[in-house]
């Protein structure tokens, strides 16, 4: 007995997305992988199943796994999304985001300033990053911050920085003699990790190591531009601080 069976063959016809001609061959892949075809009529080079245009809820995926370290390969190789176009779409938002000044809570006449800075780098680990911040005890809140050497004018600039009202208030740093420099003696003092007086500053070190890989001691994911990299420190530290302003009006 002979079972006879009957098979379905679907065929699709490719056209050039240029001209419309079927006289199309296959021409490789492109970086992400996606096969490309080369029209014989009008000489276009086009891929092949080109991708639908992202939606809102892709990008907002792509930015919160880029906030969890996921690298910019990583994300092309999750979402398929080449890491040049994940890179416009941070980018994007981070220049949405307010200024630093925006986010603070307002200053009351018993607020105490921790500073601290921490090392990175750029590029190779010869090239020294040093993050300068000066936090708020009270809010959590980052008030201020710099990226520069490790010098008395990188930490002048940090003074600068702090806002007017956050001037007056009494400060606890290391001993580093950059601090006893640039800020006022009637109001700053120099201590030890011991006093406890700069746990929380030291304390929000540990979370920006553990969020962003370019902060972690040993670690392939570096900056190899410092533009990238101030990017990526103002996007986390606005990110926290508005973070504290949403905490403190529940």
């Amino acid at each position: 007995m002979m079972i006879m069976r009957h098979m379905i063959q679907e065929t699709i016809t490719y056209t050039c997305y240029s001209c419309g001609s079927i006289n199309i061959v296959k021409n490789g892949a492109n970086k992400c992988g996606n096969q490309q075809y080369h029209c014989k009529d009008c000489q276009a080079y086009r891929v092949l199943k080109p991708m639908g245009h992202p939606d809102t809820q892709q990008k907002e995926q792509v930015v919160q796994a880029y906030q969890e370290r996921v690298s910019l390969r990583g994300l092309q190789r999750i979402f398929g999304v080449h890491r040049h176009t994940a890179w416009q779409w941070i980018q994007a938002h981070i220049s949405r985001l307010p200024d630093l000044v925006e986010t603070l809570l307002p200053a009351q006449a018993d607020d105490v300033l921790e500073l601290d800075e921490v090392w990175s780098f750029v590029g190779q680990r010869a090239e020294k990053r040093w993050l300068w911040t000066a936090m708020c005890r009270r809010t959590r809140q980052i008030v201020a911050f710099v990226i520069g050497d490790h010098s008395e004018a990188t930490c002048r600039r940090l003074w600068q920085a702090i806002p007017k009202a956050y001037r007056r208030c009494p400060s606890y740093s290391d001993f580093w003699k950059a601090y006893e420099a640039v800020f006022p003696a009637q109001s700053h003092e120099s201590v030890g990790k011991e006093s406890g007086q700069t746990a929380h500053m030291e304390r929000w070190y540990n979370t920006l190591r553990q969020r962003l890989g370019r902060y972690t001691r040993k670690t392939l994911s570096f900056s190899k531009k410092d533009a990238n990299h101030s990017l990526v420190t103002r996007w986390f530290i606005t990110e926290h601080n508005m973070q504290m302003l949403k905490l403190s009006l529940t």
